[in-house]
């Protein structure tokens, strides 16, 4: 029986002593301990288990940390993070204190750059191996690994196109497995296909035309060719491109055949992949699913509605209006800025326009946003999957700055329904026609309301709606909070004493039952599971204070930190926004 490499191996420096010849060895030893920690522990998949043998090699060849290693997006960090001194901590991957399901400065130096949204890698190790050259370093090495999903980004390009005019020392690989969450799109990814298949000429090379020194493509899962050219373009000066073939989920059947479930898959069975099934029954439907049947309901009665994803398909439910009205949905890609741009040419056409992106990937289209849909007044409808803490992905991943970051920006309609009905409902009523854009957010998960099949009503933009009477406190709350709230006022000591307004829109803010409100209570408390600096909360301080009012006022709300990762239900007790957290506040009032 041969040994266990993996076992006496805690960083590079061990790996290092191995022998090239026993590394396939290594490979195997850690594909399975991925599979065996995942498979009970739950985490992203496929993309560790595609490159293995690449992050050996790289490791083996290069002096990291000395060497600088970027991983794109993260996903597929795993085994890096397993070879680089954490593999006795890998089965706290994404707990509540354990490490993170991403690369992060903070944990390892081995982590040279933090990630979690894609693209990012070129520019950061681009900008890197600039610094290096300004202090003389010349012969460090400096190594971004980005997929065929990432690099068709905006800013990938932008790297791409400033590093070609450098002397950098920038190597930059990408990984090609024609996949990201979902299969890439686009012009690219069927040049890159072509390009695989032997289909294009030499000549026409996009990335040689941009002044890489470009090699590939290469058969990912071979180490030997893997080190072999590795070891030729560390001598290589100046900025290279190396084209890399992978299988997405390698080693594990099922995650090489159904590449896209395989992703993050959750619990399964470590020795044949078999996912285990969860009990769904009788539970309500999760808010993606609520949105893209929704989606497709309304879309068969208007004509007009276009939806929009920016590579993700299956992760915002947009999948279900791809397969049923295929003409008007379009995946552009990891394109966020493209996306919300296209959204206004096309709002500018008469077209009602569903565009669906994660609120924490709203941020990376910021600009266009305001320029090239609020400043012109363009009715798009922005649908923020993901709204509020995620959970186990962590600080890169909490949709817990957009009421913050939109709220100041004229024009948009900023609203948050408290379940999967009023979802609906804010979707028919924007799609009968707005005059100005409006974004809808909505949480990851399942709601409280499971007759969410009831016929569409229109909802009266920009009110509130008193949920309960009460005599001394008023409770405002916005989106699914106000779930929370409920069950909160229910078990406190004084239910009687606590009034309850849920307000669907925190911009156009209804001031008028605000000024009931103010008039009525001298104690508010505002809850929102987003930012408290510049959210909801905020707002109502701002009238509080112009109306020279004196009524007290708590914000909850999260605090002025980055959230880390674990579970919604211990994030939430930590930012104080679960149902006994607010019981313990609204008794401290009486």
């Amino acid at each position: 029986m041969k040994e266990n490499l993996l076992s006496k191996i805690s960083n590079p420096i061990d790996l290092r002593k191995l022998s090239e010849n026993q590394l396939p060895q290594l490979a195997k030893e850690l594909r399975e301990f991925i599979i065996d920690v995942i498979s009970q522990k739950e985490g992203h998949l496929g993309a560790s288990l595609g490159v293995v043998e690449l992050t050996i090699a790289l490791h083996y060849v290069f002096d990291t940390p000395n060497d600088q290693l970027v991983w794109d997006v993260g996903h597929q960090a795993y085994g890096h993070k397993i070879l680089t001194d954490r593999k006795t901590e890998f089965h706290t991957n994404r707990d509540l204190n354990g490490i993170s399901g991403f690369p992060k400065r903070s944990e390892s130096v081995y982590d040279t750059f933090g990630v979690g949204h894609s693209s990012t890698s070129i520019s950061a190790a681009l900008g890197m191996a600039m610094a290096s050259l300004l202090k003389g370093e010349t012969e460090k090495q400096h190594i971004a690994v980005i997929g065929d999903a990432s690099i068709a980004s905006g800013m990938a390009f932008e790297g791409l196109n400033h590093a070609g005019v450098t002397d950098a020392n920038l190597l930059v690989i990408l990984n090609d497995n024609a996949i990201g969450i979902d299969p890439s799109v686009g012009a690219l990814k069927n040049y890159l296909t072509a390009v695989k298949e032997g289909k294009n000429p030499k000549q026409n090379n996009i990335i040689k035309s941009l002044n890489f020194d470009y090699s590939g493509p290469i058969n990912g899962h071979d180490l030997t060719k893997l080190i072999s050219e590795l070891n030729r373009l560390k001598k290589v000066k100046g900025p290279k491109f190396l084209h890399v073939i992978t299988t997405k989920g390698k080693g594990l059947q099922l995650a090489e055949e159904h590449q896209v479930k395989y992703h993050a898959p959750g619990k399964f069975e470590a020795k044949t992949g078999k996912i285990h099934p969860k009990n769904e029954e009788g539970l309500p439907p999760k808010f993606q699913d609520v949105f893209g049947h929704s989606l497709v309901e309304l879309a068969k009665q208007n004509k007009k509605i276009i939806g929009i994803t920016p590579a993700m398909p299956s992760g915002s439910s947009m999948k279900y209006m791809m397969e049923e009205i295929p003409e008007r949905a379009f995946d552009v890609g990891i394109a966020e800025q493209h996306a919300v741009t296209l959204s206004a040419g096309m709002a500018t056409q008469g077209m009602v326009v569903f565009c669906n992106i994660y609120s924490t990937f709203l941020q990376r289209a910021y600009d266009q946003v305001i320029h090239d849909v609020a400043l012109q007044n363009l009715p798009v409808i922005f649908c923020l999957d993901r709204a509020g803490l995620v959970g186990e992905d962590g600080a890169t991943h909490h949709g817990i700055f957009d009421i913050a970051y939109l709220n100041c920006v004229p024009n948009l309609i900023i609203s948050a329904p408290i379940d999967e009905i009023e979802l609906r409902n804010i979707m028919y009523t924007a799609q009968l026609g707005l005059e100005q854009p409006i974004s809808i957010r909505y949480p990851r998960g399942r709601g409280e309301i499971i007759d969410w099949q009831k016929p569409f009503e229109i909802i009266q933009i920009g009110k509130a709606k008193k949920l309960k009477e009460g005599s001394k406190i008023a409770f405002l709350s916005i989106g699914t909070m106000g779930n929370n709230v409920k069950k909160a006022i229910a078990s406190c000591n004084q239910p009687e004493s606590v009034a309850h307004y849920h307000f669907p829109f925190i911009k156009p803010l209804d001031k008028e039952i605000l000024a009931e409100i103010c008039s009525n209570y001298k104690t508010i408390i505002t809850i929102e599971d987003g930012v408290v600096i510049g959210g909801f909360g905020s707002l109502i301080n701002q009238y509080i204070l112009e109306k020279n009012n004196l009524n007290k006022v708590i914000n909850l709300g999260i605090p002025d930190v980055f959230i880390e990762h674990g579970s919604i239900q211990e994030l939430q007790q930590i930012c104080k926004l679960d149902v006994t957290s607010i019981i313990n506040q609204i008794n401290l009032l009486f």
